[in-house]
């Protein structure tokens, strides 16, 4: 594959790190690597592939000469920076929240919805990390049985908050008071993420409302719970989900099984279901717990987990600047 120029925007923050980590694994050979952070990284030394790279602050960047710009860092920078790397020639794929309901700006998760980068904008949105383990498997299912509604529960580790997050958890577990949530993290589950708005939803689960109808292309009915749990990395989520078809536990998972990105885990006889430390680490959205909902016609129920760092954020945009380079090769 031909190597590239590559700039990652936030590289020393826990999805940025990530980013890095990824591109290592899946062997990205680059021509160039520009880590950009804040000040207080300047001067920082990262190790690529065996190679040291150093970090500089994002506000002395070079815009030109940069063919993927991965940005992780804020929706307030990326609102400011990357139509700078864009209008430059790259092209930009943005974790933050902050392009993804922009019209112009495809909504991308590699296995469903490639086909709406046109190449023509170059700024491509990531979805929220809960959304993303969301709409694979509702994207098969869809395909199969037509989905009429969807009701989410997430449940949503720390590490969604970011290293503030993480260090919460471990500072509550050791008896400290909690710093960032409003509640000690270590002893409860917290059903706020993000702000309220006036219709005492919270913005996370809004973003899930939203970007589903974006990803899917369906303007279906659609709620959503957000809970913050004492739980590292790896979020789960609860899904409810209305079908215009006839459909039952086998031919739901029937339509899962073998799909890129998924693995089923439904083994209730032996405790085989999603679970955090299963998803933790790699890049599959995992799913189990199947059962039909005995509240509706054509109903399920089903739990699916994956690693809200990689899968959520991280690998999935690496995963689509990787089907882009293939493209264009």
């Amino acid at each position: 594959m031909k190597k590239y120029n590559i700039a990652i925007i936030g590289a020393t923050g826990l999805v940025g790190s990530t980013f890095i980590k990824v591109m290592q694994e899946y062997n990205i050979e680059v021509n160039n690597l520009y880590l950009y952070a804040s000040s207080n990284s300047e001067g920082k030394i990262i190790n690529y592939l065996g190679k040291d790279y150093m970090v500089h602050d994002l506000a002395n960047a070079i815009f030109n000469n940069v063919d993927f710009a991965l940005f992780s860092a804020g929706a307030s920078i990326s609102k400011e920076y990357a139509p700078k790397f864009r209008d430059q020639g790259a092209i930009v794929i943005d974790n933050s929240s902050y392009w993804r309901m922009d019209d112009n700006c495809p909504l991308i998760v590699p296995e469903i919805n490639f086909n709406d980068f046109k190449g023509n904008n170059n700024l491509i949105a990531n979805p929220n990390c809960s959304t993303i383990q969301s709409v694979l498997p509702l994207y098969y299912l869809d395909k199969e049985f037509n989905i009429k509604r969807v009701t989410y529960t997430t449940y949503q580790a720390v590490a969604g908050s970011g290293m503030k997050g993480i260090n919460d958890l471990k500072n509550t577990k050791e008896g400290k008071p909690s710093s960032f949530y409003p509640y000690d993290i270590s002893k409860t589950c917290i059903p706020e993420i993000d702000s309220f708005l006036e219709n005492h939803y919270t913005k996370e689960e809004i973003k899930m409302v939203n970007e589903t109808k974006k990803i899917l292309h369906k303007d279906i009915p659609i709620a959503a719970t957000c809970i913050r749990v004492p739980v590292e990395t790896s979020h789960g989520v609860v899904i409810q989900a209305e079908f215009e078809k006839e459909v039952n536990i086998d031919s739901a998972l029937n339509a899962l099984y073998n799909q890129a990105g998924i693995k089923v885990i439904d083994d209730i006889k032996n405790h085989g279901y999603p679970v955090s430390t299963i998803a933790t680490g790699n890049d599959f959205v995992y799913v189990g717990r199947m059962r039909k909902d005995l509240s509706c016609d054509n109903g399920l129920i089903f739990y699916t987990v994956a690693d809200n760092v990689r899968k959520g954020a991280a690998s999935n945009a690496v995963q689509i600047m990787l089907k882009i380079m293939k493209d264009m090769e």
